[in-house]
């Protein structure tokens, strides 16, 4: 996750005019939607104000409202992945982001799901991932819900996936995801299974992201 997330920051380090603090702190009190002051950020995050200044200013030039809402971020997600349709993995990660459930991400809700993403302890990291997968938010995975997360990464990749889609391709890969997981074979997986088997696994990633070097064949 944390090379997919990591391009979401990328426009943030490249767009870093000299401003200062005084700045800053102007602008976040003129957005229709005012977040949470750096002071107290960086207290619930892992970024340090200097850094949420930065992630601040590439938020707001992609969003002046101060607000995203789930088309926005469809079509800035889209930007790093030309050559797939990655418009149902971002439905997926906008819904991750959006912990209200008011359809829509503000700065606050951003910055702390990317201090997870980058800088969280493993299991911080692996409960926020089990949440993205468990897509009915009823506490556990199960096939169908499985199913749909691997469909939409490989829809995604487009013809960078490795190995390329056949018909019975995400169903292996559902397969493998359950029989590594699914410890008392009830058909589903809790968050302790999920994050137990992962810390056996020794590269999670590859179960995961189904082996995609995502940062090498784009670039």
């Amino acid at each position: 996750m944390g090379a997919v997330v990591g391009t979401l920051t990328m426009q943030t380090k490249q767009r870093r005019p000299s401003r200062d603090k005084t700045d800053d702190e102007l602008e976040m009190t003129m957005v229709c939607h005012r977040p949470e002051g750096l002071e107290q950020l960086e207290a619930q995050t892992n970024f340090t104000k200097q850094e949420l200044q930065i992630l601040y200013r590439g938020f707001k030039n992609e969003c002046p409202s101060g607000v995203v809402n789930e088309e926005t971020f469809k079509h800035i997600y889209a930007q790093f992945f030309p050559h797939g349709d990655a418009s149902m993995y971002a439905h997926y990660l906008f819904n991750a982001f959006d912990t209200t459930n008011n359809g829509s991400i503000k700065f606050k809700d951003f910055v702390m799901g990317l201090s997870i993403l980058l800088r969280g302890t493993l299991r911080e990291k692996l409960e926020w991932t089990f949440h993205l997968y468990d897509i009915n938010r009823d506490g556990y995975i199960n096939r169908e819900e499985m199913t749909e997360i691997v469909r939409a990464i490989y829809d995604m990749m487009g013809k960078y996936t490795y190995p390329a889609l056949k018909g019975d391709v995400p169903q292996q890969h559902v397969d493998a995801f359950f029989q590594k997981m699914d410890k008392n074979k009830d058909g589903v997986v809790t968050l302790e299974e999920f994050i137990v088997a992962c810390q056996e696994v020794s590269i999670v990633l590859h179960l995961f992201f189904l082996k995609v070097n995502v940062l090498e064949q784009i670039n």
